[in-house]
């Protein structure tokens, strides 16, 4: 393989169909159904590569123009004020104080502490959040789970159980919201139809400006940390 890239972790699914080729900030990953054989799987990579050398480029320059430091405020979706971070000395991981709009965080480990933090505030504030959009767009749901998954924003699955991701606190309202209109209308839609995003479009007019505010925007280094 060529030097400008890493070595690439390759995995074989039994249930996999297709070569799936993922291009991470650290790593590259190619899934490989179990019926490929060795030579096919090189005749891709070899179709990829200039692919896979653009695309890992442009997630070195990313990561390279992010400021490593830790943030001295964060903005959540439904505060009308942002948090003044306080890194300190203290028992508790982190304690946020609405009233005086501030966070304390210990400085143990304050970027896994901040993270700590966004995910405890998303399970507490998101399934909330989308229940009343439910209800507002009369697209009910089952369950809400909150995770940290590294490349996806939110799902539905068949039983219309909704999974967000707890990072969605961290946008503006308006894109909140429409991460949660488009998972709600796969309850009714189980794809990406033309009649899926008309339901969409439905509820959030202005779904494709926020559809890409939420692809485009790097999320800062701690977030996306082990």
């Amino acid at each position: 393989m060529t030097p400008n890239l890493p070595e690439i972790q390759i995995t074989r699914k039994l249930r996999a169909t297709r070569l799936r080729l993922r291009v991470e900030p650290t790593q590259i990953k190619l899934t490989v159904p179990q019926f490929c054989t060795q030579h096919q799987v090189q005749d891709f990579l070899k179709q990829s590569e200039q692919w896979m050398i653009e695309t890992w480029q442009k997630q070195q320059e990313k990561t390279g123009l992010q400021d490593r430091s830790l943030p001295t405020e964060v903005k959540l979706f439904n505060l009308e004020h942002p948090l003044m971070i306080i890194y300190q000395t203290q028992k508790k991981s982190f304690v946020l104080d609405e009233h005086n709009h501030q966070l304390c965080i210990s400085d143990r480990h304050p970027e896994n502490y901040l993270k700590a933090f966004v995910l405890a505030y998303a399970k507490d504030q998101l399934p909330l959040y989308l229940a009343n959009i439910s209800q507002d767009i009369q697209l009910p749901f089952n369950l809400c789970n909150i995770r940290q998954p590294k490349t996806r924003w939110g799902s539905c699955s068949a039983k219309h159980d909704i999974m967000l991701n707890s990072a969605l606190v961290l946008f503006p309202e308006n894109i909140v919201r429409y991460l949660c209109v488009h998972e709600l209308a796969h309850t009714r839609h189980f794809d990406h139809s033309p009649r899926f995003w008309a339901e969409v479009a439905k509820h959030d007019p202005a779904y494709s400006s926020h559809r890409k505010i939420l692809k485009n925007t790097i999320m800062p280094w701690w977030i996306s940390s082990n």
